[in-house]
């Protein structure tokens, strides 16, 4: 749920994987999510040895419940995505951030 991972987040021990389009991604994210698309998510290239626990997200649920089910084959272990999306956390009233143009 959206209140479960603003109180993972503040942990640090959390790796947060936002899987929606570049054009999405422009125009916000969670906070201190990495942008790896749907398109491109391969969870046997993710270095997953410093033990965070991976959280994937996207619009609405769709897309990182497909990303979820391919990294929990690819581990043998349950993986979580956000209920809802951002659209939830949007809702809710957390903040999002846009990335600094260079």
């Amino acid at each position: 749920s959206v209140a479960e991972l603003a109180d993972l987040l503040e942990t640090g021990k959390v790796r947060l994987i936002d899987v929606r389009t570049a054009e999405e991604v422009a125009e916000g994210k969670i906070p201190g999510a990495e942008h790896i698309p749907l398109a491109e998510f391969d969870p046997a290239k993710l270095d997953l040895s410093d033990g965070r626990e991976v959280i994937l997200y996207c619009r609405s649920g769709r897309r990182s419940g497909i990303a979820a089910e391919r990294l929990a084959q690819f581990t043998g272990k349950p993986a979580k995505h956000l209920a809802g999306g951002i659209k939830a956390w949007r809702e809710a009233g957390l903040p999002t951030k846009k990335d600094e143009q260079p």
